[in-house]
């Protein structure tokens, strides 16, 4: 029990933290870009970095990981990857049906949030289940 209420404190800081880089390099992008699609590409950037950032904290820290080489990590990544195709949708839907209904940054950045609470609920158990199992080097 005890074990498990780390994991969950663990996962949720980290899941935070990627939310943050998510959200964060969002407000970048549309700092930098005012554009005719500057809402889509800040919401493909924000979801690269926050892939990126969660992907290295949840492989060394949550499920301590190990690949083999850089192949092994690049198939285990791509997997990851794979696994965050319904998350992301999820997040997705979330942050344009906000940016939809209220025309908001701030309230397009809360359904952002709230997309991405939902969505790595069922991303950690994709992972558990799909990616990070079975024979780890070493």
């Amino acid at each position: 029990m005890r074990e498990m209420m780390k994991l969950t404190f663990w996962y949720t800081l980290f899941a935070i933290v990627a939310t943050l880089a998510n959200i964060g390099s969002q407000d970048i992008t549309t700092r930098l870009y005012q554009g005719r699609f500057d809402i889509t590409l800040s919401v493909l950037v924000g979801t690269a970095v926050g892939l990126l950032v969660k992907y290295i904290l949840d492989k060394k820290y949550i499920f301590k990981y190990r690949v083999a080489n850089l192949a092994h990590d690049t198939r285990t990544f791509l997997l990851y990857i794979s696994m965050g195709i319904i998350t992301t949708l999820i997040f997705w839907g979330f942050e344009f049906t906000f940016e939809y209904l209220f025309e908001t940054k701030a309230l397009r950045y809360l359904g952002g949030v709230i997309g991405l609470c939902i969505g790595y609920v069922v991303k950690y158990q994709l992972d558990k289940r799909y990616v990070f199992t079975g024979m780890q080097p070493g």
